[in-house]
């Protein structure tokens, strides 16, 4: 074993992916898988969670079979039933639901006898941002906002809780959230539920990191800029969103999830044994500049219900 193999050798770990079947969650679930560790990944929708279980599995065998690692599919005793659970596998889960969350996390360790690494991913896109009027401050949908949160914090923090549990009777384990680089600054593009969400997530992952230390577990965040995900919607990345990150990011592109396989690997393995608290953006580079708001035109020529876009005038819905 090479002294890069070492340093970040996640082999015979157990890792919780929630949000896994898709987007960040599956470029998380699929590293961890690729160097070595049992994974389950969690999601609320069945079929996507069957396809990325598949596909983990497929990707993962491979990797293994090139590390010289033991085979992927368990063994089978004779009358057909694993000896041992597998190494991939998938389970639906809501995890704005803090009872079925903490079940799954308690299933887990009773199946695999442990839980080592943990990625509270799951996430939601809801509402509009304040570029577009359906997303200002006094006329955003806070049905909306509700659902986005239950989500994108209290999930986050129903997961973090269920694996402290069982992280601290060990005294060890690395837990890793998803917050965002609109969690660090005032982002137009970007809902006020999210922001708020991804805010809070940043304070409680510091807050819980220095709660849990003591139990030797560390807790950090990733915080990502955009990337080509479908965390709005199953479509594909538009051009214009395309067009819109690249004039506000040095780097001058969106990210593609594979980018993010690095950090969290770091942080999932021995690599970051002395790295807790620490709330890490990944954004190529956005968080050095900011954009700017479209300005109001208020003229007398024009109705004070509409705003000016870099794309033309944007009606304002009635209420």
């Amino acid at each position: 074993m090479s002294v890069v193999d070492d340093l970040f050798d996640v082999r015979g770990q157990v890792a919780l992916v929630t949000g896994g079947a898709s987007g960040l969650g599956y470029a998380f679930a699929s590293i961890l898988a690729d160097a070595g560790a049992t994974v389950v990944i969690a999601d609320w929708n069945a079929e996507t969670l069957q396809k990325a279980t598949l596909s983990l599995a497929d990707s993962a065998a491979s990797a293994r079979a090139e590390a010289g690692l033991e085979p992927l599919t368990a063994p089978k005793g004779p009358t057909g039933g694993h000896l041992t659970p597998p190494l991939i596998s998938g389970h639906g889960l809501d995890v704005s639901d803090a009872r079925a969350v903490r079940a799954l996390v308690d299933r887990i360790v009773a199946r695999h006898g442990r839980l080592d690494i943990v990625f509270a991913n799951a996430g939601v896109a809801r509402g509009r941002p304040p570029l577009l009027p359906e997303g200002w401050l006094d006329d955003m949908s806070m049905t909306d906002y509700t659902a986005l949160i239950d989500v994108n914090l209290h999930g986050v923090v129903y997961t973090v809780q269920a694996a402290a549990r069982h992280m601290k009777r060990q005294r060890s384990g690395s837990i890793v959230t998803t917050a965002s680089t609109a969690g660090l600054r005032n982002d137009p593009y970007t809902p006020y539920s999210y922001a708020i969400a991804k805010a809070a997530v940043i304070n409680f992952t510091k807050q819980a990191a220095h709660d849990l230390a003591r139990w030797n577990v560390r807790v950090n965040a990733i915080a990502p800029g955009p990337f080509k995900t479908n965390l709005g919607g199953n479509a594909p990345t538009s051009a214009a969103a395309e067009d819109m990150w690249r004039a506000v990011v040095p780097l001058g592109r969106m990210g593609d999830p594979s980018e993010i396989k690095g950090l969290a690997l770091l942080l999932a393995s021995s690599a970051g044994s002395f790295m807790t608290g620490g709330i890490y953006p990944i954004d190529g580079g956005a968080l050095l500049q900011g954009p700017s708001l479209p300005a109001i035109d208020l003229s007398p020529h024009r109705p004070a219900s509409h705003v000016t876009s870099a794309s033309g005038v944007l009606p304002r819905p009635p209420r």
